[in-house]
């Protein structure tokens, strides 16, 4: 079972996953690409999910239930000290990262808490009161591609020249900024077909060319047909 809420850290989600073969747990849903990171707890182990490329297929690490907090695309990296590209299709320990004694009294804090979601949302909000806030430019990258703009197009708007934008990108989200685009196309577009519309409207509101690029978008970057896709549960 998954299940999510809203964070009082801006714009992320806290959530939480039954490990498999536990009463209230079903088949792993895929973690699809959305230009998204993660901090990870699961019991003794608080790690990163960096930005993926593809779909992810969750493991249960190890038969444990695990809680995380998605950060908005573009908003992680500054709270956690690294460019996402260094972490892009990645789960890294977080003592690779930050000094490893720190790591595992953090560890061991959430470890004990009686609700581990609160206390790994509390570690987040203690670490963004001692780091700059992510920039608001990268927020308006974000923006632009959402609503459909192209890169270029995104780059006229924002008066960043292409390779300025292609740098802030991979800083900021793990891949440029057509990557990032065709990202939140997807996310568009199963959003967009999760709501009813028939698959070639979707396809022609989402940015695709047709129903048929559509099908082969979602092929390539969550290796199920949208079809399967939409009949499993998220």
């Amino acid at each position: 079972m998954y299940e999510e809420r809203g964070s009082r850290y801006e714009g992320a989600l806290v959530w939480r996953r039954e490990p498999p073969g536990s009463p209230a747990s079903e088949a792993p849903y895929p973690v699809l690409p959305d230009g998204c990171m993660d901090l990870l707890w699961t019991e003794g182990r608080l790690f990163v999910a960096g930005p993926d490329t593809r779909a992810y297929t969750p493991d249960g690490e190890g038969g444990r239930g695990i809680v995380g907090i998605r950060f908005a695309p573009g908003t992680a990296p500054a709270l956690l000290g690294v460019p996402a590209d260094a972490l892009r299709d990645l789960r890294v320990d977080l003592a690779e990262l930050w000094p490893a004694a720190r790591v595992r009294r953090l560890t061991a804090r959430v470890d004990a808490a009686a609700d581990p979601a609160a206390a790994l949302e509390a570690v987040a909000l203690a670490r963004a009161a001692d780091r700059p806030p992510p920039d608001p430019l990268l927020l308006r990258v974000t923006a632009a591609l959402s609503a459909g703009r192209t890169v270029g197009e995104t780059a006229d708007v924002l008066g960043l020249g292409a390779r300025r934008l292609h740098r802030h990108a991979l800083a900021a989200f793990g891949y440029g900024p057509k990557t990032l685009a065709r990202v939140l196309r997807l996310q568009r577009a199963l959003a967009l077909a999760r709501s009813g519309l028939p698959y070639a409207e979707t396809a022609a509101v989402a940015g695709y060319a047709d129903q048929a690029h559509l099908a082969r978008d979602v092929r390539d970057l969550t290796g199920l047909r949208l079809t399967d896709l939409l009949s499993r549960r998220p």
